[in-house]
């Protein structure tokens, strides 16, 4: 597994925190999502034989945020 944190920028609620949450989860070789609003951070587990960060950082912006 592969930890990677990543800056979020435009999350301002927990309903932020959990659309970024699901998105990420829902990607096939994803272990672990731990968003934190206080620091505008993601911190994924993955494995990056089944998922690339690129398509973590494209699940993050199709729900409406930029990952930095």
């Amino acid at each position: 597994m592969t930890r990677q944190v990543l800056n979020v920028e435009g999350m301002s609620c927990d309903h932020c925190k959990m659309a970024v949450t699901k998105a990420v989860s829902a990607l096939e070789g994803v272990g672990s999502v731990e968003v934190s609003l206080e620091n505008n951070t993601a911190t994924v587990e993955f494995e990056e034989s089944r998922v690339p960060l690129a398509s973590i950082k494209e699940a993050i912006e199709a729900q409406g945020y930029d990952v930095v």
